[in-house]
């Protein structure tokens, strides 16, 4: 039997993080992945970056994009003990948006460290990522022990709230 999660707590666990792994294809059909900070918003994902970046002109070219969030799992007390990161993986479609096309909140979000520098801000531009179809999990929702068990441990939870 699989984990019975449900889209709310999935989108909680995403809401929670800040860190992903994208996942997208070059104009020469190359897989990418860079690291990301993000922020979540209204059922979407968004990402600051510099407009000229790579990964830019790539989600540019080719909107379909996956993200994976990695959850650092700890024993409280012995933290030298290794656990897997439990993950949240996704595919959607991307676009690039300037700052000012979204609401403010969204900017906030995204550049709440950095909003202050106004040369920076001057070059930044957000991604936003629309998640499709199913989220994949793996540890969400269950206690580390369970994650040895597979089948437990591992979910198919729909995007759309229910």
């Amino acid at each position: 039997m699989t984990n019975q999660l449900n889209s709310r707590e999935v989108w909680d666990a995403v809401t929670k993080e800040r860190f992903a792994v994208l996942g997208m294809v070059t104009a020469r059909n190359e897989c990418r992945t860079v690291g990301i900070i993000y922020a979540a918003h209204d059922h979407k994902i968004y990402i600051g970056t510099n407009r000229d970046a790579w990964k830019t002109r790539h989600v540019q070219a080719n909107p379909h994009v996956s993200i994976t969030i990695p959850i650092v799992k700890r024993i409280p007390f012995v933290p030298w003990v290794k656990i897997p990161a439990a993950t949240i993986t996704f595919s959607g479609l991307a676009k690039v948006y300037e700052k000012d096309e979204l609401p403010p909140v969204v900017s906030k979000k995204v550049f709440n460290y950095v909003d202050h520098n106004d040369r920076l801000m001057a070059t930044t531009c957000l991604i936003e990522v629309t998640p499709e179809k199913d989220f994949l999990t793996y540890g969400i929702g269950i206690p580390m022990i369970q994650m040895r068990d597979h089948e437990k441990a591992r979910a198919r939870v729909p995007v759309q709230p229910a």
